[in-house]
């Protein structure tokens, strides 16, 4: 499968009836998610490393072909240098190799207070020889999108084979309101950097409440996605919204969107459910 799509969460209340029939309970949201979506953002590493137990019943309960991408823990991410934290990032890795095939990339986001004066530890760390698994790196200080900076980082991770994380967030920075006024983690207003590192491509698409403000944001998503997929590049699409409500129905937009205009993608899981009448507009 060369094109993943998924959220950010699969455990979200405010779907139940949309994205998961009527009365499902919280115990069935993994299996419910992953019979939608070929993949999730697995956020939920970054606040806590699950045990053995968990791992194995994520992998007993999502069937084959589905994909976690799981953020690095924030001990390992947030505190400090993390050239120091090589040992204990390898262990993170090997424990969650559990998932087997079902491991996606490994989402390693970086604060914003980590500065291109922090190169050197970042290449240390980046050079740190990872077996086997997938880096993805999201840097969120502006400096990082400024020359010579940007430049230098992108040689880095084509070097290292790491994707560069692609976050999006013009949408919500597009309105006179403020969507995000009521969220916990706002996303940094951060310059568009749409630039392929290696065999994979990591976008993370942070789109408005109101429908009618992701279109042109979606369509050019779909020119560049398909001019991605043509050229043999693997993507990993992630939708967001500050309300979660309405990111399904954000991401089945962009599937059709895909297939409308004859990207060879798979089918999306989800349109082989029968469900009930769509209760969320996006417009």
């Amino acid at each position: 499968m060369n094109f993943r799509l998924g959220c950010a969460v699969w455990a979200y209340k405010g779907w139940l009836g949309d994205l998961f029939p009527p009365g499902s309970r919280n115990r069935d949201f993994l299996s419910l998610y992953s019979r939608r979506f070929t993949a999730v953002e697995g956020n939920t590493t970054f606040y806590a490393v699950p045990d053995a137990a968990t791992l194995d019943r994520w992998a007993s309960e999502t069937p084959d072909g589905f994909e976690f991408c799981l953020k690095l823990p924030r001990y390992l991410t947030h505190e400090g240098s993390i050239e120091p934290k090589i040992d204990a990032t390898r262990e993170f890795l090997q424990h969650v190799a559990r998932l087997g095939d079902k491991l996606g990339p490994v989402f390693v986001q970086l604060p914003p207070n980590y500065t291109p004066e922090a190169f050197e530890d970042l290449e240390a760390f980046l050079h740190g020889r990872f077996p086997d698994v997938r880096l993805a790196l999201e840097v969120r200080h502006r400096d990082w999108f400024r020359e010579p900076h940007v430049r230098r980082l992108d040689e880095l991770l084509r070097e290292s084979n790491v994707a560069r994380v692609i976050l999006d967030t013009r949408p919500v920075y597009s309105t006179d309101d403020d969507p995000q006024r009521r969220s916990q983690r706002r996303k940094p207003k951060l310059p568009l950097h749409p630039v392929v590192t290696t065999d994979f491509s990591f976008v993370r698409f942070i789109t408005h409440p109101d429908g009618e403000v992701n279109v042109p944001f979606s369509e050019a998503w779909v020119e560049r996605l398909d001019e991605w997929i043509s050229q043999g590049t693997r993507v990993y699409f992630f939708v967001h919204c500050p309300i979660e409500d309405y990111s399904p129905r954000t991401a089945r937009s962009i599937q059709r969107l895909l297939e409308k205009r004859g990207v060879p993608v798979a089918p999306l899981p989800w349109d082989s459910i029968d469900e009930p009448p769509m209760q969320l507009s996006l417009f």
